[in-house]
């Protein structure tokens, strides 16, 4: 996803809000993949339905923590690395769908600052 050089004109509101979409999609991407590697992980390694390893699974995505503590070994070490990733794919989202409003905040900025310079 491109964005417009500093000295262009910041995007109409319509193309911001399709930009904005998109990010939004790519975060829902990323979250949809991260939860269906976590229910994997909790029903291969610790045996849960299918029900229990989503619930653990969207508990870690969401910063709660587990509600089946893990029992065997590689449930454990699955648990701990899960548990890390989770956290940093919540930064990852967080920073998908904040990278279009910052870089128009930035952008409207430094437009401003490029226009009242080059007037007389």
């Amino acid at each position: 996803m491109a964005y417009e050089h500093r000295r262009a004109r910041p995007v109409p509101l319509g193309e911001f809000l399709r930009r904005l979409a998109a990010h939004g999609g790519a975060a829902v991407v990323l979250l949809a993949v991260s939860l269906a590697i976590g229910m994997w992980g909790y029903a291969r390694f610790e045996g849960l339905a299918w029900r229990d390893a989503f619930l653990n699974a969207s508990m870690l995505l969401g910063g709660m923590g587990p509600v089946d503590p893990p029992h065997t070994p590689g449930g454990k070490v699955f648990a701990g690395v899960y548990a890390l990733y989770a956290g940093l794919v919540f930064l990852a989202a967080v920073g998908i769908v904040a990278a279009p409003v910052v870089h128009r905040l930035m952008h409207r900025f430094h437009f401003e600052e490029d226009a009242k310079r080059s007037r007389p």
